[in-house]
């Protein structure tokens, strides 16, 4: 049941992304290119996609706990570091340059479009690189406090 859910979900979802047209990323461009041929129908979308998580956020927390899990996976801080700000700086520096992002990117796959396989690959190989980066600073700042 689990798995037909989260298969039903990501058929949601990427209907939703290929019906409002940020699969398109000429039409994402357009939304940034706020002194060209600016198109602020995603902004719609946006608003439109609020306008329905808020009150699916506001019932699913009013349970003691998921369906399918032991509990909820929340953040256990609500500090803007260092590591947040450049994630959201990069997150939104791909967006802008490519017209894809993550959530969009995986549902047009599919289509083969190079752009987007090259985008995806470049996506992995962040990850990759950020989780790395992530380790080693965090061993040599154990290695600094051993000393």
């Amino acid at each position: 049941m689990k798995l037909l859910l989260t298969y039903l979900t990501g058929v949601v979802f990427g209907l939703g992304i290929a019906i409002s047209g940020m699969a398109n990323p000429a039409k994402v461009l357009n939304f940034f290119d706020v002194f060209g041929a600016w198109d602020p129908s995603l902004a719609f979308v946006m608003g439109a996609a609020l306008l329905v998580a808020a009150p699916g956020y506001a019932l699913v927390f009013k349970r003691p706990k998921p369906i399918f899990a032991q509990s909820f996976k929340l953040p256990g801080t609500k500090l803007v570091d260092r590591r947040l700000v450049l994630g959201s700086f990069t997150f939104g520096l791909g967006w802008g340059l490519a017209g894809f992002c993550p959530g969009a990117a995986l549902p047009v796959i599919s289509t083969g479009n190079p752009s987007v396989l090259i985008f995806t690959a470049s996506m992995i190989v962040g990850l990759f690189l950020a989780r790395w980066m992530i380790a080693t600073t965090a061993r040599r700042q154990d290695a600094a406090q051993a000393n």
